[in-house]
């Protein structure tokens, strides 16, 4: 099965080379070509534009930053995939644009298969991410060896849809945690305690989260890089609270979360690190928050 892979960015980037990786036919596009590297290097074939990747292969995979890239993209490749090909998307995208951009893909005869995974890019480098399918079960079961190639762990969430909340949840918690667990390192720090000890008690303990484990190293060997960007943080942060009303559900911590994020942003630019959030406290208390002995990247 040959896919064509359109996206490669800190995710994308290495979801597609474990393809290359597993044997399947690949071929790549991105804005920057020089992302492609890694790919071409593992034998996938270069396509110039998406319209000249998608006639040239069985299946294609997105991973773009927002819905409007995603339009654009579609916009290019409907007209050039085979009837009966699937388009399957991994952005993080709204249920809304999912029914709706399976809505233009049938209408040119092609099925959509939404995708979004959770657990980082150091673990999409290894293969481990976790991948949230939503959509019909016979495309779940046809693509399932790509799947399984990208990531070790697969939810099938249910009909399209179902895995754009699902994955909105994720997130959500994700920066819930990463800002209890800036605070509470934060505490440590003015409290007088090692951070190296603090970590490591908190990691062992009731209040221990993956994030803790893994951002919370960021902060404290001052990289704070993620490779997801505060821009990133708040268009998420948008559709969990967009669900929240949608749903009569009161999302208080996301509330709180989502300005926490609108001041790093004023504070730093929205491209910067989504742990960047640290740096508010950091800087509001001037108070650092390195200590020794933490890697400068997640591997």
């Amino acid at each position: 099965m040959h896919y064509g892979y359109i996206g490669l960015g800190n995710l994308g980037g290495h979801c597609a080379a474990r393809l290359a990786q597993a044997g399947f036919g690949l071929s790549v596009h991105d804005l920057d070509r020089t992302q492609a590297a890694p790919c071409i290097a593992l034998g996938a074939a270069w396509a110039d534009s998406p319209a000249d990747l998608a006639g040239a292969v069985d299946h294609v995979i997105t991973c773009l930053p927002s819905p409007a890239v995603t339009a654009q993209v579609l916009d290019q490749i409907l007209t050039q995939m085979r009837p009966g090909a699937t388009w399957i998307e991994m952005s993080t995208l709204g249920r809304d644009d999912v029914l709706a951009f399976a809505e233009r893909a049938s209408a040119h005869g092609v099925r959509m298969l939404e995708l979004p995974v959770t657990g980082g890019v150091h673990l999409a480098a290894r293969g481990e991410i976790t991948m949230l399918p939503g959509g019909d079960v016979d495309l779940v079961e046809l693509h399932m060896p790509a799947l399984e190639a990208m990531g070790n762990r697969v939810f099938h969430i249910g009909p399209l849809g179902s895995a754009s909340i699902i994955k909105v949840i994720t997130n959500m918690l994700a920066f819930i945690h990463l800002k209890a667990s800036a605070e509470a390192l934060m505490l440590a720090k003015r409290g007088g305690l090692d951070l190296g000890q603090a970590w490591a008690a908190i990691q062992a303990s009731s209040g221990n989260s993956f994030v803790h484990e893994t951002e919370g190293a960021l902060i404290l060997n001052g990289s704070y890089d993620i490779g997801f960007n505060i821009d990133l943080a708040l268009k998420d942060l948008g559709f969990a609270l967009g669900f929240g009303r949608e749903f009569g559900v009161p999302l208080d911590l996301a509330s709180a979360t989502e300005q926490t994020y609108v001041a790093a942003r004023a504070a730093y630019g929205g491209s910067a690190e989504s742990p960047m959030i640290a740096r508010l406290l950091e800087d509001l208390l001037d108070t650092d928050l390195r200590a020794e002995g933490f890697p400068a990247r997640l591997e």
